[in-house]
């Protein structure tokens, strides 16, 4: 699976960035470079989170299993 990252031109220079999917994962830099770098680490502070958010939110009879999405 391949997301969707959306690099927007800032008025004072850099660039906005966001994933399109996960609209939560949101970061910014000088270069198309560094808002990339930025967006991933963005990205994976949004996943941690929200898995942190599960384990506190789940019940104890959940299951909880790895799930892979393959390419189309």
């Amino acid at each position: 699976m391949k997301l969707t990252a959306i690099y927007e031109p800032a008025a004072e220079g850099g660039f906005t960035c966001w994933v399109e999917e996960i609209p939560a994962a949101i970061s910014e830099g000088e270069t198309l470079q560094e808002a990339e770098a930025n967006l991933a680490e963005a990205l994976k502070l949004v996943l941690e989170c929200q898995r942190e958010l599960s384990d506190q939110t789940r019940s104890a009879s959940s299951l909880k299993r790895t799930l892979e999405l393959a390419a189309a």
